[in-house]
């Protein structure tokens, strides 16, 4: 098959694929996004005999409109751009959840600085404030009391963009020093891992160990669940065990990392996420 590839960085996770790829024979067009242009009118003469786009951008942004170019011109894109819109949008994200009864941490959206200090008092410290749209970590906070709660939100008041002026506030999950990443295709689990430390965050972007996981039924239920209320595609599902037993899912993440994963399990899963990409080219229409 004709691959296009899109990226803006080619990191480990990019060479993993673009190998496996090679190692099948698939020809690809590597797209550097930053280099690119994309009419609204007609695709680039190099587009058109792809079947299908693997998006690897770093920025959500660049994947969310670069996306939208390719879903405009018929070529099927890995994810979709409403997939990678729901998912980049952590509002968007909680609500899709919510609405389809998966089970996900209380969380309640203030538009200016008095009424997120009263949903905080109201949530109840220890709370989390997160960046509507984000990752790695950044830009969430923790809040133990009223004098930090005061900082932090006049903080994000006077940074300027207006998302930052959305304040998105969460009750706090005292897990048990970690968290789950599941790597799912369309709901189906690749693999997982545990991801420790003793700090709050545990992402592996803020030096978290990572550990292999064997998937549970009720784990692989609520990826599929969450993978559903979104629409599907490439995801990483993260969970958090709750101290009463279950999990809740917090974030759904549309351009996944998987070099952490595929090196602490035993599945090989670049070579996964290669099946699982040329079974939608053999089924085209259905990624439409």
């Amino acid at each position: 098959m004709n691959v296009g590839f899109l990226y803006s960085q080619i990191r480990a996770d990019e060479k993993l694929l673009l190998t496996e790829l090679r190692s099948r024979g698939h020809d690809i067009l590597k797209i550097d996004v930053r280099k690119h242009q994309f009419s609204i009118k007609s695709p680039s003469p190099d587009f058109k005999d792809l079947d299908i786009v693997i998006d690897r951008c770093i920025a959500q942004s660049q994947s969310k409109f670069a996306s939208m170019f390719f879903d405009s011109y018929d070529i099927p894109i890995v994810n979709k751009p409403a997939i990678v819109e729901r998912c980049s949008d952590k509002i968007k994200t909680s609500l899709l959840l919510t609405k389809a009864g998966i089970p996900t941490p209380e969380t309640t959206v203030a538009f200016s600085t008095e009424s997120a200090l009263e949903t905080i008092e109201s949530i109840g410290y220890p709370c989390v404030i997160k960046p509507v749209v984000g990752s790695w970590g950044r830009l969430m906070a923790k809040i133990d009391n009223r004098t930090a709660a005061e900082a932090i939100v006049e903080h994000k008041a006077t940074l300027g963009h207006y998302e930052h002026k959305i304040f998105y506030i969460q009750k706090f999950i005292n897990k048990p020093n970690r968290d789950i990443r599941v790597v799912a295709a369309d709901g189906n689990p690749i693999a997982a891992m545990t991801r420790t430390s003793t700090h709050w965050l545990t992402n592996a972007a803020k030096g978290a160990q990572s550990a292999a996981y064997e998937i549970p039924d009720d784990v692989a239920s609520l990826v599929e669940q969450a993978s559903k209320a979104v629409g599907g595609g490439l995801l990483g599902v993260d969970l958090m065990e709750l101290e009463e037993g279950g999990f809740t899912v917090h974030e759904i993440n549309p351009g996944t990392e998987f070099k952490a994963l595929n090196e602490c399990v035993d599945v090989d899963v670049p070579s996964h996420i290669i099946n699982w990409i040329e079974s939608l080219v053999h089924k085209k229409g259905d990624i439409k």
